[in-house]
């Protein structure tokens, strides 16, 4: 079972009020069902889902719901199921703000003023247009697929009511509402209420993030060390100069000292080589120590360049 399946079925554990059963039903409906004159019809693959679809349009509507069960046999065996409804169609659909008149009209955000609504309406659509990655297989993405613009608009706009930033794109000839950000996709499932789903995905995000962290301080180590090894290269090639043309005895009795443990320790970082001095010797030396000699020598190299 996906992960994507997982949260669905977790989602459809937990009964709501009559006003988000409705906000619910209204998603489903405008989304995912086969909405025609004299009849509405909606399918899913899911047993858990078209279970909660079944009894909330029994609990809201009070109507007979013709089920269908087929038999798939494309790749594997699996079940289809399908819900019709024949009766009430008109007043189903304009009780839900679907249609108008017996026309389809467009979701208004202001059918649902209550925050509780909104968060059933994107659970309807969730549940029947949504899925999410598994973030221990790939990275973080949840969408909402829909036949139209307007759709994916209206729950973006309705995520944006929960500060959740979304982004609309087409795909084939489709309209995709969809998150990247790992953070808010839990913020949503954490809107779901379903507490196991959030775990394992807060598990999975907290070792993603602390992998990310240990291989962004090895990157840096390395670079440091690649930093540290150039930088003493290029001393080492500083103190060949000086011995070469005989300025090491123009330098103090601590630079030197500094020079004789570089050249020992060509690899070493100013930290390291100041803590070898002070071991060794009788010079204690700090870092900005180390550094300050051997701005010393650059500047007598410098000073003998140009005479």
């Amino acid at each position: 079972m996906t992960f994507s399946t997982r949260l669905k079925e977790e989602i459809t554990e937990y009964s709501s009020n009559p006003i988000e059963k409705r906000a619910e039903l209204c998603a489903i409906l405008r989304y995912d069902a086969k909405l025609e004159k004299d009849s509405i019809t909606i399918t899913s693959e899911n047993a858990k889902i078209i279970r909660r679809i079944y009894t909330y349009l029994k609990e809201v509507f009070g109507i007979n719901i013709k089920i269908i069960i087929r038999n798939q046999k494309r790749f594997r065996i699996k079940q289809i199921y399908i819900l019709e409804i024949k009766e009430k169609i008109n007043y189903i659909l304009e009780s839900l703000n679907i249609y108008e008149n017996g026309k389809k009209i467009k979701a208004n955000m202001d059918y649902f003023e209550a925050k509780e609504e909104r968060i059933a309406y994107l659970k309807g659509a969730f549940l029947t247009v949504g899925s999410v990655n598994d973030p221990s297989t790939s990275g973080y993405h949840l969408e909402f697929v829909f036949n139209t613009k307007t759709d994916a608009d209206f729950i973006k706009n309705m995520l944006k009511t929960f500060k959740i930033d979304a982004k609309v794109l087409k795909r084939n000839n489709r309209y995709m509402t969809y998150i990247k950000s790992g953070e808010t996709i839990s913020d949503m499932i954490k809107m779901f209420q379903a507490v196991n789903s959030l775990f394992y995905f807060e598990d999975i995000r907290i070792y993603r993030d602390h992998k990310n962290m240990v291989n962004r301080l090895n990157n840096c180590e390395i670079a440091n060390q690649e930093k540290t090894t150039i930088t003493g290269l290029k001393q080492i090639e500083n103190i060949e100069f000086l011995k070469q043309n005989n300025l090491v005895d123009l330098l103090d009795e601590h630079t030197r000292i500094v020079l004789e443990y570089r050249y020992k320790y060509p690899e070493s970082s100013y930290q390291e080589l100041a803590e070898i001095i002070s071991m060794e010797t009788d010079y204690k030396i700090g870092k900005s120590g180390i550094n300050h000699h051997f701005i010393k020598i650059k500047k007598l190299i410098e000073q003998y360049i140009k005479r």
